[in-house]
């Protein structure tokens, strides 16, 4: 693994291909334990870019790297953070995070947007999902690390997307290879 400096500075179109991007980009302002100031950024329209906001820098470099690839790398991304990002900005973030995504492949793709009917404002997500696209798909899966060593419960929502085709539901949701 290379370590390539700070994520506003690189340029995917100059960096050297790769199949797999993985990052959990910063939780603070997504988390219930935060100040949940949400996924922010000044390139999509807001005033100032929060920590979480620092996604849509990786989204960048996936996109200028598929660019000058001629959309042959990376054929995958794997990204990680809390729970708390289904309920951020009352579920909208993650919203923004599955458009984000399927952008890559898809620039005209529109998420529906999974309304509670007791509070139609707030979008409400279910644990596990998958979103299939024309050659590309989104799958997320809500994951605990309990069942992986570690003693103590640290839930994480694991995303993968597979931007060559409609496998990232089936590289999530193997169950022969999760225990618990």
């Amino acid at each position: 693994m290379k370590h390539l400096g700070n994520v506003t500075e690189i340029n995917g179109a100059e960096t050297e291909p790769v199949d797999i991007i993985t990052f959990g980009s910063p939780c603070q302002d997504m988390s219930v334990a935060g100040k949940r100031e949400g996924l922010k950024h000044k390139d999509e329209g807001h005033d100032e870019t929060t920590r979480s906001g620092l996604f849509y820098e990786a989204i960048r470099i996936i996109k200028e790297m598929r660019d000058a690839t001629n959309g042959e790398y990376p054929k995958y991304a794997v990204w990680e953070n809390v729970p708390g990002a289904f309920s951020s900005n009352k579920g909208r973030d993650f919203h923004a995070v599955l458009e984000a995504f399927c952008s890559v492949c898809d620039s005209t793709v529109s998420i529906p947007e999974p309304c509670d009917t007791k509070r139609p404002d707030k979008l409400v997500w279910n644990k596990a999902g998958e979103i299939v696209g024309d050659n590309y798909s989104v799958a997320w899966r809500t994951l605990d690390a309990q069942y992986w060593g570690v003693p103590q419960r640290r839930k994480r929502i694991y995303l993968v997307a597979d931007f060559r085709g409609q496998r990232a539901g089936k590289i999530l949701f193997k169950p022969d290879s999760l225990r618990g």
